[in-house]
Order: structure tokens, then sequence, then C-alpha cells
């Protein structure tokens, strides 16, 4: 009995290892040997001669001086951008609040969250590459019918049922829709990434812009409260020449309804300022009421040299064209899955186990049992369905590939605009700056003049109001120019790839994006 027993666990065991032996086979074979249908999903190239001018743009117009503002800007091109571009512009307090943005945007951390989602996605695509393993435990009381059962072995009509078993599923990812579906949740993962670093660099750009255009607006505001003040002075001389007789009353009307005219373009000038202040406390995560510094013009520094990237290295740069191929990518797996969904599909499945009557017959010899199985299905009638998801498929994957194309046409775009601005932008401030330095030449000689009583005070307040004028408009001016340029470092991509904005280290990030174990 003894040899008995011996002989049939060993046989047991041996049929065991047969069998698990049997379905890593099938596995194997499955995740190894299985096709892949679907095109490759590769981006459309660059269209053939692409380039932001006609003719090379190396430098803009400037002028040597102490005024950063006022000089000529170098265009290298293929120079890296660096990741805190912000920093050229040698602002401290424009440095302090960006890292403040960066680190406490409620924006930016939902989507550092989204993308941790997503990595786990694909992660879960991932699974199918696996088999599936379940366990069962079922204790029963249970009573046999004396008419429709015989007596049981026992020789009693109730009795207990234990019953322990395994579910091992798998299902050969045969077509590779498994594998699409893998490269898909990847594809969703890199959309959600350089959504990501959109979001970071537009947040970044409208900070540093929103900074400039509060300087800007603060020295407008300058330029106009002088202007109303010489206004006003001209105002109350003609009021007392109207009075002597030298000045008839419409003169004094006009000269009312002047300066009312620029009184009320001081009001519009203090609320984009407020405005722009509390856009910056938002930004930064901050309320509207908290403290922040003042930015002033002169506090910037105007980079002399500006990285110009090839278009072909754009392709890599920009956000909104890496997602755009990510897209394409997300859509030929897709298309992928909908080829694999109509061909036939294998499920191998597996039921090892044991039912005892009572629980100290476990693992005993005997007491086993199993089941193999094989499961062949064949899509024959859907009401064309499936035909119509991989029609559907197909026609996304062509929507994809000519949303890149225009993306990428409309990136080589604003790269071309920012550079056009750029060049322009300065030969403005220069024609506005040469007029503001004749003026002020000539304010100090009406200055002499009146002072030795060659000319009236009349003239010399009109000197005073064609600086003022003119320093109204260099201030527009220096805010444009220094504007620009972050619109350029923005068209550029602005050198995320050289910063870390995704919320994780970047080996956690590498190990979420390209990991598939199940731990």
């Amino acid at each position: 009995m003894a040899l008995h027993m011996t002989t049939s666990r060993h046989h047991s065991t041996t049929k065991r290892a047969g069998l698990a032996r049997l379905f890593l086979a099938a596995v194997l074979c499955g995740s190894v040997s299985g096709c892949m249908f679907g095109p490759e999903g590769k981006a459309p190239p660059l269209p053939k001669g692409a380039d932001y001018t006609s003719t090379p743009i190396t430098s803009s117009s400037g002028q040597e001086g102490k005024d950063s503002l006022l000089r000529k800007q170098s265009f290298i091109s293929g120079a890296d951008i660096p990741g805190k571009w912000w920093e050229l512009f040698h602002n401290p307090h424009l440095n302090q609040l960006i890292e403040q943005a960066l680190a406490n945007s409620p924006s930016l951390k939902a989507m550092q969250a989204g993308l941790k989602s997503a990595w786990e996605q694909r992660r879960v695509e991932g699974a199918s590459l696996y088999p599936s393993i379940s366990a069962q435990f079922i204790p029963t009381r249970n009573k046999t019918s004396k008419t429709l059962s015989p007596v049981p072995n026992n020789n009693s009509w109730l009795y207990n049922l234990h019953t322990a078993q395994l579910n091992v599923g798998y299902v050969p990812d045969l077509w590779g829709g498994a594998r699409q579906a893998i490269r898909n949740g990847k594809a969703q993962a890199d959309i959600q990434r350089f959504q990501l670093e959109a979001t970071a660099l537009t947040m970044i750009s409208t900070l540093v812009n929103s900074a400039i255009t509060e300087a800007g607006l603060r020295a407008q505001i300058h330029a106009k409260e002088a202007i109303i003040a010489e206004q006003e002075a001209l105002a109350r001389i003609n009021q007392s020449q109207v009075g002597l007789g030298d000045q008839s009353r419409q003169s004094q009307l006009i000269l009312l309804n002047a300066l009312a005219q620029v009184r009320a373009d001081l009001p519009p000038l203090q609320t984009q300022l407020a405005q722009t202040r509390d856009q910056l406390a938002t930004l930064a995560g901050l309320a509207p009421n908290a403290p922040l510094p003042v930015f002033e013009l002169k506090d910037f520094t105007l980079p002399q040299k500006l990285p110009i990237s090839l278009p072909s290295a754009l392709l890599l740069q920009r956000p909104d064209i890496a997602a755009a191929q990510a897209q394409i990518r997300a859509a030929a797996a897709q298309l992928g899955i909908a080829i694999a969904n109509r061909l036939p599909n294998v499920q191998l499945s597996a039921l090892p186990g044991e039912a005892v009557d009572s629980m100290q017959h476990f693992f005993k010899p005997g007491m086993g049992n199993w089941m193999l199985a094989a499961t062949v299905t064949q899509p024959i009638f859907q009401g064309g369905s499936l035909l119509h998801a991989q029609r559907e498929a197909r026609d996304n994957f062509i929507e994809a590939k000519e949303y890149y194309k225009a993306t990428v046409i409309t990136a080589i775009g604003d790269v071309a605009d920012s550079l056009h601005a750029t060049q322009l932008d300065a030969d403005t401030l220069l024609a506005d700056q040469s007029g503001l330095d004749a003026a002020k030449q000539s304010l100090k000689i009406s200055e002499i003049q009146h002072q030795l009583g060659d000319i009236s005070i009349l003239d010399l307040i009109q000197s005073r109001l064609a600086v003022a004028q003119d320093e109204l408009s260099v201030s527009q001016d220096k805010t444009a120019r220094l504007s620009d340029t972050v619109g350029l470092f923005q068209a550029l991509g602005g050198g995320w790839w050289n910063r870390n904005d995704l919320g994780v280290t970047p080996k956690q990030a590498k190990h979420l994006s390209t990991t598939l174990v199940p731990w």
C-alpha cells in the first residue's frame, strides 16, 4: 500500500510538471512568435526645404551703450536652449518667482499626477503579456437525496466538501493586439508628458511676459503722468492769459479737452498694471494680496546671444510637435488593435485543484483534479462593427498625420514670426530712441534759452512734452523687444529637455515609463 501511494504521488507530480511545461511553452510561443499588424506610426518628414526665412537672419540692429535693451542681438544657429532660459534676463526677483510657480502651480501638479496615471495605464496594458492566476476556496455543507443519488463513500447522506482550485488563464498575443495596446498606452503617456511640458512652458512664458508687461506699464504710467503734469501747466498758463485777454476762451477749452483725453489714458494703464500683478500672483500660486516684487525695465538685461534651433531639431523640441508625433503612434497602435480584433483568438486555461471532505485530506495523493482547455474564437458576424472600427481607426491615423503636418508648419511659422519681430522691433526701438535723444538735447537747449530769456515758458513746456511723448514710445518698444525674446524662446520649445518638470526623479520616470514588470 505504501509503495502504491508513493508511485501514485510520483505519477501525479510528473503529470503536473509536464502540464506546467506545456502551459509555459504555449505562453512563450504566443508572446514570442506572434505576429503584429498595423502601421509603424512614423511621423511624416519635414517639408522639403522648410526654413524660417528665405534669407538667414544673423542679428538684429542695436547700438552700444550701458542700456542693454538697445544692444544688438546675435542669433546662434544650432545652439542648445538652456532649461532655465529666463535667467538670461538677470533678474533675481523673476527667477525666484518662477521657481515658486513651478513648485506651487496646481495645474502643473495635476498634470504630473495625470502623467503618472498614464504610465500606470501602460503597465495595466502590459499585464496582458502575463498569465492570469486566481485562487478559489469553496467550503460547502451538502445533503444527497436518497432517491436521486447512491449512498456516498462514507455511508452518510450529509457531508462536507472543501474545494481549493487555481484558475490559470492565458491569451497568446498571436496578432499583436496586446503589444499594440501597450504601444498605445505608451503613446498616450507621451501625449500626457508633452502636454505637461507645454503647460509648464506656457506658464513660465506667461509669467516672464507678465513681469515684463508690469515693468513696461510702470514706465508708460510714469511717462503719462509727466505728460499730464506738463499739460496741466499749459492749461494754467493759458487760463492766466485768457484772464489778461491775451488768449481766447476757445484756446482754453481746446487745452482742457486735450488734458482730459490724456488723463483718460491713465486709468486703463493702472487697471492693466493691477491685473498684471494679479496674474503674477495667480501664476505663482499666491493670493492677489500676497506681497510681490516690483518690476522695472531697468532691472531686465536683454540677452545678447539667442540660440536658433534648426527646423529638423524643432521637431524634437516643440512639445506640441512631440505630442502630435505621439498621437500618430497612438493612432497606429489603435489601428493594429482593430485589425487584431478581427482575427481568430486563442485562450488557454488550466484548472488544477483539490476537493476533499475534510481539511486534513488536502495535498494527499488521489485528492487532486485538473483540467486543461484551449478555446479558439473567430468573429463571424457582428453587424460589421469590427470592420467599421478598423476603418475608423484607419481614418483616425490619417487625421493624426495631417494634424501633425499642420502643427509642424505652425511651429516653423511661430519661430519665423518671433525672428521677424525681434529684428524689426529692434529697428523701431532704435528709431524712437534716436527721437528721444534728439528731444532730450532739444530740451537742454530750451532750458538754457529759457534761462537767458530767449524763449517763453510755453516753449520750454512743449520741449518737455516732446521728451515725455518719446519716453512713452520708447518704453513700449523696450517692452516689445523683451517680449519678442521671450516669444522666441517659447517658439523654440523652451529647453524643457534640459530641466525636469515631471514631478519625479529621472530614474523614477525611466522606470515607470519603460518597465512592464508587475511590481
